[in-house]
């Protein structure tokens, strides 16, 4: 048996911790077996099914304290082990965590790059901070892996194809929840929603890099265009309740529905289009989902290519074009044909199976083999 630590912030609903989740329940588990090592010690939405499912959660609740952060996690790895891999999902912070797995011997170390352009404009102080944690990267990481080229020139550098041992490994989604539709009316009916609304959706945390104070201006530029327009905001997290604020200012019938463990459901069910006017994505998973539910969707043009997968139901617009602009783009998206959109999700490397294929590759390529 392999196992596994992953490092994460905590296991709340986010694209890295759905798709963990999605590996979790579809794995081998005579053949992996996958702990949880995070950085909060509040309860998280996927903290009860990842103990149903035999992994352990640790607490290391002390990442801005490096030191004592580094004798909490050499304590679980002491304590727990031994692990044949560390996985960190921390950007830049795998770091520490990779140098703390080489003290203990951990064969194959892990740093997994989910995010690119998190740290543009860093003052002087954080820039001493990102060479110090790129350099511990480097010296301590064994494979490096990104959810696209971008997520990977951000954590690796421009030439990271140089380097054999970064390389890019897309996210797995399970697609089961897709192949039927739900009854639209009994959906909506739950939600509020009349049968004649236009639903514009989004899925995403309420944080700073999901860029909501700009949707909801798309949101009532297209309210203002056609009436029936209702906003569907999946999700929760610290910017929520300014958002709720926001959205009754601008006279909006938005419906927050808080975090949920059937967004597909609710795309499939209560959506007409889904928006994602992101400021930067290492991927975007939820946009893989909002094709593989026939969604039309529009989304930042900065956001990484390889998240195209069903081109007739992507279209790309810039964070410089008009809140007015976006709104009509969304109303005139013509509904892309769900079977199609399913088929090329289906077919792409974003795949579960397949994805974890290749994810149990990377475990078992330095495993029981010690690289100092």
């Amino acid at each position: 048996m392999i196992r596994v630590l992953h490092a994460v912030g905590g296991m709340d609903r986010g694209g890295i911790e759905t798709w963990l989740m999605h590996v979790l329940r579809r794995i081998d588990r005579r053949r992996l077996h996958m702990d949880f090592l995070v950085h909060t010690q509040r309860p998280c939405a996927y903290d009860h099914e990842i103990r149903d499912l035999g992994a352990r959660i640790f607490a290391c609740p002390h990442p801005h304290r490096p030191w004592r952060y580094f004798l909490d996690l050499d304590r679980v790895l002491r304590e727990h082990g031994p692990y044949d891999v560390v996985h960190s999902h921390l950007h830049r912070f795998s770091g520490l965590v990779l140098r703390a797995a080489r003290r203990r011997r951990v064969p194959v170390r892990i740093a997994h790059s989910h995010v690119a352009g998190v740290d543009r404009g860093a003052g002087p102080i954080r820039r001493q901070y990102l060479q110090l944690a790129e350099a511990w990267l480097r010296a301590n990481a064994t494979v490096g892996l990104a959810c696209s080229v971008q997520a990977a020139e951000d954590l690796f550098g421009e030439g990271w194809r140089g380097d054999p041992r970064w390389r890019v490994l897309f996210y797995g989604i399970d697609l089961a929840p897709f192949s039927v539709a739900p009854a639209r009316e009994r959906v909506r009916a739950e939600l509020g929603l009349g049968p004649d609304a236009v639903v514009l959706g989004h899925a995403g945390r309420f944080v700073p890099q999901k860029n909501h104070a700009f949707l909801l201006e798309i949101m009532a530029a297209a309210r203002r265009i056609d009436t029936r327009v209702r906003p569907l905001l999946v999700g929760d997290g610290p910017l929520r309740p300014e958002m709720e604020r926001r959205a009754a200012e601008l006279g909006l019938e938005a419906v927050f529905t808080g975090s949920r463990s059937d967004v597909p459901r609710l795309m499939l069910g209560a959506m007409d289009a889904f928006v994602f006017p992101s400021r930067f994505e290492g991927l975007g998973l939820v946009l893989i989902e909002a094709q593989a539910a026939g969604l039309p969707v529009i989304a930042t043009d900065t956001i990484p290519a390889e998240a195209t997968v069903a081109r007739e139901a992507v279209q790309r617009l810039s964070l410089a074009d008009s809140a007015e602009m976006w709104a009509r783009a969304a109303l005139a998206a013509p509904r892309p044909d769900r079977g199609r959109c399913l088929a090329a999700v289906t077919a792409s490397s974003f795949n579960l199976a397949a994805n974890i294929d290749r994810l149990l590759a990377n475990y078992e390529s330095g495993r029981g083999v010690f690289t100092q």
